[in-house]
């Protein structure tokens, strides 16, 4: 498959191309999310650390980052607990970029959800924070993810609805959980929905704090995306709420 024709490539070669240069953008995600991920999404240091006591304290951990982008998170990961870690993305240079910044017990891999393939009991967790969406069949990519999770392996993702994926009832009728019980996967879920509304303000805050920043950088068009991004936090919860959810899902084979 050509990557090119892939849902926000080209945007996501510009995004990491940016990323790696921009003080004003590396400072804005260390005030609006606490640690510079290079996020385009959610995935503060709160989100992050809900993940750590899944992490083993054996030796002999890996890690599967879905959609790694360039490896920030899972550097923090592996800084926190030694595990070894993997991660695959679309996005060359996301990839390149995670190649350079971390070189022991790491393996990263250019690829594509549902075309990427590592062997059976690969991975004590496989992380997806907001990547599950880019797979066509999800109930496929499920069942891929638990052939590469070991026997006691554990999937954690966190899943938002009401922008690339429509608003359903609750965390039980989303397209994740429904994938989930069709591969038979106990799953525990949180809804940070409260969570991430204020996460908004931060981010609409710090972005504003930022802004001259981006402007000497002639990076106002990444400017703008946060204004765009953030949009709903100048509504109310009440509004943001019924058109919006986020969860986070761990899910055992």
């Amino acid at each position: 498959m050509e990557k090119e024709n892939l849902l926000f490539y080209n945007e996501y070669e510009e995004f990491y191309e940016m990323a790696e240069k921009s003080t004003a953008f590396q400072t804005f995600c260390h005030d609006a999310f606490g640690q510079d991920f290079s996020q385009d999404g959610f995935s503060d240091t709160a989100q992050i650390d809900m993940i750590l006591p899944y992490i083993s304290t054996k030796e002999d951990v890996h890690i599967l980052d879905i959609g790694c982008g360039n490896g920030k998170m899972l550097g923090y990961l592996q800084e926190k607990t030694g595990a070894f870690i993997h991660g695959f993305d679309y996005s060359r240079k996301a990839i390149a970029n995670a190649r350079a910044l971390f070189t022991k017990r790491a393996d990263f891999q250019e690829g594509v959800i549902g075309e990427t393939d590592y062997p059976s009991h690969s991975f004590d967790i496989v992380i997806s924070m907001d990547t599950m969406y880019f797979a066509k069949d999800m109930s496929a990519f499920v069942a891929q993810i638990k052939r590469w999770l070991k026997p006691d392996g554990i999937l954690f993702a966190g899943y938002q609805e009401g922008e690339l994926v429509p608003r359903t009832i609750d965390e039980h009728t989303t397209e994740l959980a429904k994938a989930l019980k069709n591969n038979e996967m106990k799953y525990d879920v949180r809804n940070i929905t409260k969570e991430t509304y204020k996460l908004l303000k931060r981010k609409r805050e710090a972005a504003m704090i930022h802004k001259a920043e981006f402007e000497n950088e002639k990076h106002m068009k990444w400017f703008e995306m946060l204004m765009m991004q953030t949009m709903w936090s100048e509504k109310s919860y009440q509004h943001f709420e019924k058109a919006m959810a986020r969860y986070i899902y761990t899910a055992r084979k």
